[in-house]
């Protein structure tokens, strides 16, 4: 069986368990009971360094290039017209940055649209997703394997170079301050603190900078993936040289750490490295396990989430800011919003208080994974 030529023309299986796992961490890390109250693994880190949170969003855009690879790799083989493909993904891309917006938006585009649209985040994760999807989709159809190869080197390395070499205009120096970056500034100068994310309104995660090593992260998934679709190459030769390229850019990832430290909200160049590197190991453990060997019956839970991917993490951020539009007032005479109802009438009295904000997330994605299971069992699959 390890010396299979195993098929990759088809879906991999394999990619779907993948992104099923990343997209239920992503809605369980987002929907804690209180966000006062959470097991420090599914926080962010404070700023340098890297925890479990954060490898959630990389590995996302990362399956996001592998998927590129296997959705376009045969229309790019078999020379369909590039302005018809460049032009569906373009229309895919606007859908998703529609979707963020709308988000962002709601509920106050129907309650006051004014305000909503004066002060709505620009920025935000499915509008990087929006991004970096269509442009590392141009560059896959537009370029080769070794062109892709000397992009993503030379992101890495333009990134590293603004960050660390040019001055940020009204602080005079180069730095990685979370307020005083060439980053924010370039944020705050071209969007405004209004757009930017609510918490700080002075700079953004998902800012303009950070989104050149963010499409280094998606080419990352590019790269695995058009390795991964070869037809002439042993499935155990594939998972060898993976966990091999794995290895060794997070290796490399934590050599550049001491100079460039490792920054999920800055999205530096050794957590691309890093994290690229664990997802490309994470990949090719389940490629082995999955396609290659077999083992699959236990991956239905994740496949489910995987198909769906989009659409279960637009309305899982929908449904609770729904929830809290209805109004409900407690005996003690407090009025709650439905969603902190629920969490507190049915979580808080029966745990301490980070088991219940743990026990609130947990059930939430199992309400999902219901909703989901029976869409997949009716093939309801939602492309956007």
């Amino acid at each position: 069986m390890s010396q299979n030529l195993v098929q990759q023309s088809k879906r991999l299986l394999s990619l779907d368990v993948f992104r099923g796992i990343t997209v239920a961490a992503m809605i369980l890390v987002n929907n804690p009971g209180d966000w006062g109250h959470i097991y420090p693994p599914l926080e962010h880190s404070g700023w340098n360094g890297c925890t479990p949170t954060d490898l959630i969003f990389p590995f996302f855009l990362f399956i996001v290039g592998v998927s590129i690879s296997f959705a376009l790799g045969s229309k790019k083989e078999n020379h369909e017209a590039h302005g018809q493909i460049i032009l569906r993904a373009l229309k895919r891309a606007l859908i998703l940055f529609g979707l963020g917006l709308f988000l962002s938006l709601f509920p106050k585009i129907f309650t006051n649209p004014a305000e909503a649209f004066a002060s709505v985040r620009i920025p935000g994760v499915l509008q990087r997703i929006a991004v970096v999807f269509f442009i590392c989709a141009v560059i896959f159809v537009k370029t080769t394997r070794k062109t892709q190869l000397y992009l993503f080197w030379i992101l890495l390395i333009v990134y590293w170079a603004l960050v660390m070499f040019v001055p940020a205009p009204g602080v005079g120096y180069p730095n990685m301050g979370k307020e005083t970056s060439l980053g924010a500034w370039i944020d705050r100068t071209l969007l405004g603190e209004a757009h930017l994310w609510k918490v700080s309104k002075t700079w953004d995660p998902e800012g303009i900078l950070s989104t050149i090593p963010a499409v280094a992260t998606g080419l990352f998934g590019v790269l695995v993936g058009t390795f991964l679709r070869k037809k002439n190459v042993y499935a155990s030769t594939k998972v060898a040289w993976l966990f091999t390229v794995g290895t060794t850019a997070g290796i490399l990832g934590l050599i550049w750490d001491l100079e460039f430290p490792i920054n999920k909200s800055l999205w530096t160049s050794s957590f691309v490295l890093y994290t690229g590197g664990l997802a490309t190991t994470a990949l090719a453990l389940f490629y082995w396990i999955i396609d290659v060997q077999g083992y699959n019956r236990w991956t239905k839970p994740f496949v489910v989430y995987g198909v769906n991917a989009i659409t279960v993490f637009f309305l899982s951020g929908l449904i609770p800011r729904i929830l809290n539009m209805i109004r409900i007032k407690t005996p003690a005479g407090e009025e709650l919003g439905g969603k902190e109802w629920l969490y507190q009438t049915f979580y808080v009295p029966y745990f301490s208080p980070v088991n219940a904000s743990l026990a609130g997330a947990i059930t939430f994605v199992l309400i999902w994974l219901g909703i989901l299971w029976w869409m997949y069992n009716r093939k309801i699959i939602i492309k956007v």
